[in-house]
């Protein structure tokens, strides 16, 4: 395994222990198509979730935020859309993306900043 896989992996971990911390729902992850994959698929209260996790070592390449541009937001609308299509079997009254972002220092904790409603 590529250490920028394994550092992924961990960064899903965190965002997923963080995300049901904060009360959300985690109902797939890795979910793939032809279109690409979705981090995580989940629920919040009503709302339909699906989340994009970046994760980085250092901020030396920028802060793992900066990496969800307009381009990436774009393709994660048709990816939700594919989710949406695949799933008729419940209906969602409200749909966001979210992104949550992991920094793992080299020592100690990992920073977890988690932007709700980015697109």
């Amino acid at each position: 395994m590529r250490a920028k896989d394994a550092v992924g992996r961990y960064g899903e971990r965190v965002a997923v222990r963080h995300l049901e911390a904060a009360g959300l729902q985690v109902l797939e992850r890795n979910w793939r198509c032809a279109l690409g994959e979705l981090d995580v698929v989940a629920v919040d209260g009503g709302c339909l979730v699906a989340v994009e996790v970046k994760t980085r070592r250092s901020l030396v390449a920028g802060h793992p935020l900066e990496a969800v541009t307009p381009v990436k937001l774009a393709r994660l609308r048709r990816l939700v859309a594919a989710w949406l299509a695949e799933h008729r079997d419940r209906s969602w009254p409200e749909v966001r993306i979210d992104v949550v972002a992991v920094l793992r220092p080299p020592r100690g904790a990992a920073v977890v900043e988690h932007l709700r409603g980015v697109g």
